[in-house]
């Protein structure tokens, strides 16, 4: 027996939750990898997408020099509000050496977003200020995963804002429970927020309708700040 129609998810649940936050949706580079490192062509990728939020992410170390030298040259970014995530992986100098790197990005940057279980010394980062933004883990990483875990972090980090990464927060708990903790934990703190969905490998993937419908009772709490497409959305 079929499902009445109306219970029935469609793209419109997804239009319905990006509504929720008008004029502060745009997408992360971090998913257009066939231009990995080409930070012109992944600006103007992002701008055809959305010229209100970009988040220019450098996942790798080895991609971070080139997004700083961008940014240096670049006259003006024709993006409302930018962020940029800073790396999770290949990076092998010293703490002290990469915050202050992140701290020197230019004022159009608003925020680094860093994944907190790969800092290290936590008080190297305090040099980035209110523009570090924590993000909570998936499953596959041993901590920063709940609001517990986070909650030392913010201790050693107290300027540090909030990237609440709702997919990341779903895997976990698909009732979404995790997810209302996390808002009311550090609701205070929100700067960010990550959407996709996601496998149970990790993997981010385009937005369902069926998740973006359970993402409204917890997304609703969480406007007024950008939100970041993780992944691009699916086709008509």
């Amino acid at each position: 027996m079929l499902a009445p129609a109306e219970t029935i998810p469609t793209m419109s649940e997804i239009e319905e939750l990006l509504a929720l936050n008008p004029g502060l949706i745009g997408v992360s580079t971090g998913y257009m990898t066939g231009a990995r490192g080409d930070w012109p062509r992944l600006a103007a990728a992002a701008e055809v997408l959305s010229d209100d939020v970009v988040e220019l992410s450098a996942l790798s170390a080895g991609e971070l020099p080139g997004l700083v030298a961008f940014l240096e040259d670049v006259p003006e970014l024709p993006f409302r509000r930018v962020s940029v995530h800073g790396p999770s992986k290949g990076w092998d100098c010293e703490p002290a050496a990469l915050a202050a790197q992140l701290a020197e990005l230019p004022a159009c940057v608003e925020g680094v977003v860093m994944h907190p279980e790969t800092l290290g010394d936590l008080a190297a980062f305090a040099a980035i200020g209110r523009r570090l933004r924590l993000e909570n883990m998936d499953t596959r990483k041993p901590d920063a995963r709940t609001a517990a875990e986070l909650a030392a972090y913010f201790e050693a980090l107290p300027q540090a804002r909030f990237c609440f990464d709702v997919a990341h927060a779903q895997l976990h708990d698909p009732s979404m429970g995790l997810a209302h903790e996390l808002v009311d934990a550090f609701g205070d703190r929100l700067a960010e927020v990550h959407i996709s969905s996601i496998q149970p490998s990790g993997a981010h993937v385009p937005l369902q309708p069926e998740d973006a419908e359970a993402f409204v009772p917890v997304l609703s709490r969480c406007t007024g700040v950008p939100w970041v497409l993780e992944a691009p959305l699916p086709p008509r």
